[in-house]
């Protein structure tokens, strides 16, 4: 496949009065057109931050790229300059954010911001925006969109919001689309329908899509790979079904044991003990060597490099060495990985 975007050994710290947090270290990841990556993670893993490094949104000046490249379209936009940024951000990588009231402007109709976009980057007239906007509400599935187009964003409700955005995102045929945790804020229902929109709008389209969430289960639904981040690097990295199947990290195997499930009611949900580790003072060796009770002691003293499980799929631990025990993932999680390959059959059948 043709790789649309290619990210390598990027760095990316903040300056605080504490020092200097390594927000971002070292990670390593493409995105293929046409295919939908997932970034999984805890809050603090460094995924959102990932993200505002590619649409040069870090907060300048104590946010910054200290090292790495960003090649898109065969440009590395990591070294260009903010107004040469501004012609790709919105145009041909756009982003949408975790909640839609901090993307909308209360004192403009919604309208007037969708089409804000098209006159500014497509070059179009007034008439031919409000017809193209108007396309846009339907394509997202938002219903009259000629009488909503002259509605405030507070006479939507969180659900249609979202979707106002995702088409404000998509005003000018973004190549990359970056969603954010676009359905955290959302109730349950809500945030299925927005995951189907995503993916009926990704055929229709044909963008690439970058989905950042903590919540694996939204990932199962959405994404065609996974990249598993924790304390600012990428641990474990497969499609869909390599990641949920066949998960190697003991974070991956954490973050699947504490997914509830509908056969799942009888039993405690897995918790990951401890928390993070300072990313002021990295720790030596594995960063999760801390919480994982399969650590070795190698896991304190060096830092484990990417082994190869097949062509797509790669984990960062030293569980993977030859010489290494041969450890299976806990019960819990063997059996979420069971109940989910059981919903997957029920599914198709």
């Amino acid at each position: 496949m043709d790789r649309l975007l290619e990210v390598n050994d990027l760095h990316v710290s903040f300056n605080t009065y504490s020092g200097e947090v390594q927000a971002v270290r070292g990670v390593n990841f493409h995105l293929n057109k046409g295919e939908t990556l997932a970034i999984v993670g805890e809050s603090g893993s460094g995924k959102s931050v990932t993200t505002k490094a590619l649409m040069g949104l870090l907060p300048k000046p104590h946010g910054f790229i200290k090292q790495g490249s960003i090649t898109f379209d065969n440009t590395d936009i990591s070294k260009m300059k903010d107004k040469d940024l501004q012609k790709i951000r919105g145009k041909e990588i756009a982003m949408i954010f975790q909640d839609p009231m901090t993307s909308l402007n209360p004192t403009l109709k919604v309208g007037t911001q969708i089409m804000e976009g098209l006159i500014k980057h497509q070059g179009m007239g007034k008439a031919d925006a409000r017809n193209k906007a108007i396309e846009l509400m339907n394509l997202v599935q938002i219903p009259n969109p000629e009488a909503r187009m002259k509605q405030y964003p507070h006479q939507f409700s969180g659900g249609m919001r979202q979707r106002v955005v995702i088409a404000m995102a998509l005003a000018c045929n973004p190549r990359v689309l970056i969603a954010d945790e676009p359905t955290t804020a959302l109730d349950v229902t809500i945030q299925a329908q927005i995951l189907d929109l995503m993916k009926d709008i990704q055929k229709k389209v044909n963008t690439s899509i970058i989905f950042i969430t903590h919540d694996l289960g939204v990932v199962a639904n959405i994404a065609d790979r996974v990249a598993v981040m924790y304390a600012g690097k990428i641990v474990e990295t497969g499609t869909v079904d390599e990641v949920f199947y066949n998960p190697k990290h003991p974070y991956t195997w954490g973050l699947l044991g504490s997914m509830p499930t509908l056969e799942s009611d009888e039993e405690e949900l897995f918790a990951i003990p401890g928390t993070p580790p300072d990313l002021i003072a990295p720790p030596k060796g594995d960063a999760f060597a801390a919480r994982n009770r399969f650590a070795l002691e190698i896991d304190f003293v060096e830092e484990p490099p990417m082994f190869k499980v097949s062509d797509t799929h790669y984990a960062a631990t030293w569980l993977l060495h030859e010489d290494a025990p041969k450890i299976e993932p806990p019960a819990s999680v063997k059996r979420r990985i069971e109940s989910m390959d059981h919903s997957e059959e029920a599914t198709r059948s």
